[in-house]
């Protein structure tokens, strides 16, 4: 059965609120003004490193190796002791991974947030049961949009048809380096037009993501006409 792989923030979970919430308490921390929840989630997507190399930027620093070093090491306390305080699972989510659980489909998530941070969330929000395999920004040298880590899970689950479903450029560049076909989310974190990403189907509304599945299962499966 085709595996079906998923990215976490913006896709599964709206996590910005939790994010901004360590990012401001991590400013705090430092002595600084925190910055606004829609800049936070425009900085979402590439992993912890790169949304502190924005917050720095956003805040006219220039590269300190040391002082990068400090606000992720104080961005991660905070938000492991926090991190999901304030964040919910987007409506029709738990629906559709059940029905896609139980139409045989093995499923995993791959994302650029620290592995164990994807898993105690999906934990606290009581979506861990449906997932067999989870890399996050930590389990490689590799991250998205990189393929090697959608490559990894899609390993992992053992299946060798794979779809990924995602909200971003990012998830965008990763499906296409990994030749899996991309199921775009439109209501995540999202900045370009949804015509300007390469994607296979897209979808505002998860309910129909069972659906939009079985179809591109059946192409994939269909053999042509004699």
């Amino acid at each position: 059965m085709t595996a079906i792989i998923f990215d976490l923030d913006g896709t599964l979970i709206d996590s910005a609120p939790d994010i901004h919430a360590a990012v401001a308490r991590t400013l705090v921390d430092m002595g600084c003004e925190p910055l606004g929840l829609a800049q936070i989630r425009s900085f979402i997507g590439n992993g912890v490193p790169v949304l502190i190399d924005r917050v720095m930027a956003a805040r006219n620093e220039a590269a300190n190796p040391p002082r990068r070093a400090e606000l992720i090491s104080r961005f991660m306390r905070h938000y492991e002791a926090a991190s999901s305080v304030l964040t919910i699972v987007y409506p029709g989510v738990e629906a559709a991974l059940t029905e896609l659980q139980a139409a045989g489909h093995a499923m995993g998530v791959c994302t650029n947030k620290p592995a164990a941070a994807a898993r105690d969330i999906l934990h606290a929000l009581g979506l861990d049961r449906f997932f067999q395999a989870i890399i996050g920004g930590d389990s490689l040298p590799e991250r998205k949009p990189h393929p090697a880590p959608l490559l990894a899970v899609v390993d992992l689950l053992g299946s060798k048809t794979a779809l990924y479903v995602g909200d971003s450029e990012v998830d965008a560049q990763t499906a296409a380096a990994a030749g899996i076909p991309l199921l775009l989310f439109t209501e995540g974190y999202r900045v370009a037009p949804v015509a300007s990403l390469p994607h296979r189907a897209a979808f505002a509304n998860f309910a129909e993501l069972p659906a939009i599945v079985a179809g591109q299962v059946a192409a994939v499966t269909t053999p042509p006409s004699p």
